[in-house]
């Protein structure tokens, strides 16, 4: 599609000049361009490579720098010029080209690896020593055996040993790169230490018990002993030797094993597993030595959590979700611990979190905010309509779309990238949540959709799908017609007839009027702001939508009033002061805004008299501080004064009555403040004193 240079200008408000060569003949333009001193825009990625190299060149960066901080990268060209629509796509170009030119996330804290090469590669021993001699010597390496050998093509260890050799049954294995921690028992007669393979053990074995591992197989050993004696100089078989655990620490693992030691769907960093066939395995181990650092994704808030309090759990959805096992609870401090080594940075746990204790700090959620209006707002404005966000991530989303603009450039039958399809490359697709996407609907996409490759953990797609189902029966209820949300699943170019297909869904109905409102870095405060806008522009005025139980983090409370006592023990276990009491009189008040659905009143309540309402109550109310119930209060029998409520006292009385430490005046005394009952206590005669003789 021939460019228009000047509606794209005018579009983005500069001037521009089109080149048809700038990675060939007119390399030369981008040069004296990155000389100018101004940032450089290079809206291909095809030619990333040639074009870091002609900066090196020029002397504007290392040599072997990742990048250029002046120069940046946008793909139009797969994602809008190859397609079916392109003659259509110039407000899409403009949008994608705005949003390129936005300054980089503001750097955050980091999390720091550090690898000597201390490798462990845990297998059949003869494959193991095969992976460590194609590893050549930059690495430390120890094996840890795991069988003799042949389900790998190689049988057994060889004669020269060239590597230390760990044996017996693990117990575990922790940590990650730069710290794992391995503990076994050895548990074998071999001590694989003063073994010199000498093999005479093997030779005078009747049951054929010891392998070429060097370890024998005790279920087959009959107790011939013939091998302690043949094994007398080196004195490596005792089969009197006392179990005893070992640990040890290592840097990366290598697992040959057809079963991981992780159960994870994200495996720890350092840790990888080999078939025997992709070398790519081996050649990212050797990479793996020295100190990296990767962004503190998360930020986490222990005020505004609702995981646990007074010793109940209340909402664990973090934990869950987390494919990497990074989040567990801490029963002692009453709160969730994020490790940060384990952390893939996926942002998960941050869009199911209803209460934003956890929030995705790289980029933050500002600075997603002003991408999402910098997108859609610069589509509109170049004279786009229906937009339709597309979520997708940098590495398998972005080469599903680039092979989907490749194949409706050279396929009749494929559409291509629509042009109100505007994709936006994430670090992963779960990392944006309910808030942001209504935020986008609210500055005037017609629709969010989030492509889902084989990176995403199955978790995810439920997690996504339970969050898309309570953002779509907000929008759905207010009146906005069609599919606001909706997951794209693609493995690979196998699945592009399907994909293609799926773009071409229909728009939904969107807003009248785009919202000016900035994200807030709180996430229940972005999710209000966002919700007022749509209420405000709803086609329908419903007095409350009902939302789906599972995942909703919006909601009321019902008060079973006949059962409930007033202990107010719901207020103090409710983290978002959601329920609150009254100093003056027995009442339990409630803003319905405050609450996350974390479900720790319900559990706390000793008279089982809650029950969490899901729903959007779109009345004002929901902002103020409602009774859901009160009491007659109870005064004193002694001073008058109150102190109880009515209900609660009497069902004490009625517990009480029949115990043999609540007679007479002792029972008469639970009818008093805790003043009274101090002075009723000292002034009577017939109580007896410690200090009495």
């Amino acid at each position: 599609m021939p460019l228009d240079s000047r509606s794209l200008g005018a579009a983005l408000n500069e001037n521009l000049t089109l080149h048809s060569a700038l990675c060939r003949r007119e390399a030369g333009a981008f040069v004296q361009a990155l000389q100018g001193g101004e940032d450089v825009l290079v809206a291909c990625t095809q030619e990333r490579r040639l074009f870091v190299e002609l900066a090196e060149r020029s002397g504007l960066t290392k040599p072997g720098a990742a990048s250029y901080a002046p120069l940046r990268f946008v793909n139009i060209r797969e994602t809008a010029g190859w397609s079916k629509d392109a003659a259509m796509a110039m407000p899409k170009m403009a949008a994608l080209l705005a949003t390129a030119q936005l300054p980089p996330a503001e750097p955050v804290a980091t999390v720091s690896y550090k690898s000597a090469g201390r490798l462990l590669i845990i297998g059949e021993l003869g494959a193991a020593e095969h992976a460590a001699d194609m590893l050549g010597d930059e690495l430390d390496i120890s094996l840890f055996t795991q069988g003799a050998g042949g389900t790998m093509g190689f049988a057994g260890a060889r004669q020269e040993r060239r590597y230390p050799v760990l044996g017996g049954r693990i117990e575990s294995l922790t940590g990650w790169l730069g710290a794992f921690e391995l503990k076994w028992s050895r548990n074998n007669p071999i001590d694989l230490d003063l073994c010199t393979r000498c093999n005479a053990c093997l030779a005078v074995c009747p049951e054929d018990a010891i392998g070429l591992d060097y370890q024998i197989e005790l279920q087959r050993c009959k107790a011939h002993r013939a091998c302690v004696k043949a094994c007398r100089v080196a004195g490596a078989i005792d089969f009197n030797r006392v179990s005893e655990t070992a640990v040890a620490a290592f840097d990366l693992v290598l697992d040959l094993r057809a079963t991981a030691a992780f159960s994870q769907h994200a495996l720890p960093q350092g840790y990888l597993r080999w078939d025997g066939r992709d070398a790519k395995v081996l050649l990212q181990l050797r990479s793996l030595v020295g100190e990296f650092e990767k962004p503190r994704f998360f930020a986490y808030k222990q005020s505004l959590c609702a995981h646990s309090r007074n010793q109940k759990t209340g909402c664990q959805a973090c934990i869950d979700v987390c494919s990497a096992a990074a989040i567990s609870s801490d029963s002692q401090l009453q709160r969730i611990s994020v490790n940060a080594n384990l952390c893939i940075g996926c942002g998960t746990c941050t869009t199911v979190c209803p209460s934003g204790a956890l929030s995705y700090a790289y980029p933050r959620a500002s600075e997603q905010g002003v991408r999402l209006k910098t997108l859609l707002g610069s589509y509109a404005r170049a004279g786009g309509k229906n937009a339709a966000l597309l979520l997708h991530s940098q590495q398998a989303g972005a080469r599903l779309l680039g092979d989907l603009g490749r194949a409706a450039q050279l396929d009749p039958a494929t559409h291509g990238v629509p042009a109100r399809v505007l994709p936006l490359e994430l670090w992963h697709t779960s990392s944006l949540g309910l808030e942001l996407w209504l935020t986008a609907i609210a500055y005037g996409a017609s629709q969010v959709w989030i492509l889902l490759t084989e990176e995403e953990a199955p978790q995810y797609h439920e997690a996504l799908r339970s969050q898309m189902a309570v953002a779509q029966a907000i929008l759905s209820a207010l009146g906005f017609q069609g599919e606001h949300f909706r997951l794209l699943h693609s493995r690979d170019a196998r699945d592009l007839a399907a994909l293609d297909l799926d773009l071409r869904a229909p728009a939904a109905q969107g807003v009248s009027r785009t919202a000016s409102f900035a994200v807030q870095v709180e996430k229940r405060a972005t999710l209000e702001l966002a919700l007022e806008h749509l209420m405000a522009q709803a086609l329908l005025k419903p007095d409350a939508i009902a939302l789906p139980a599972l995942a909703s983090p919006l909601g009321g409370l019902l008060v079973n009033k006949n059962a409930c006592t007033l202990c107010l023990s719901c207020v103090g276990a409710c983290p978002a002061s959601a329920l609150q009491d009254n100093a003056q009189s027995p009442q339990l008040r409630f803003i319905e805004k405050n609450c996350v659905q974390c479900g720790l009143c319900v559990k706390t309540c000793p008279e089982k008299a809650l029950t969490l309402l899901p729903r959007l109550n779109l009345s004002p109310q929901r902002k103020e501080a409602v009774l859901l119930h009160e009491m007659q209060p109870y005064a004193c029998v002694r001073c008058g004064k109150p102190f109880g409520t009515l209900r609660a006292i009497e069902a004490m009385l009625g517990k009480l009555s029949t115990h043999s430490m609540f007679q007479g005046a002792a029972l008469e005394r639970l009818k008093m403040c805790s003043d009274c009952r101090v002075i009723d206590i000292y002034s009577a005669s017939d109580e007896s004193r410690i200090n009495d003789h």
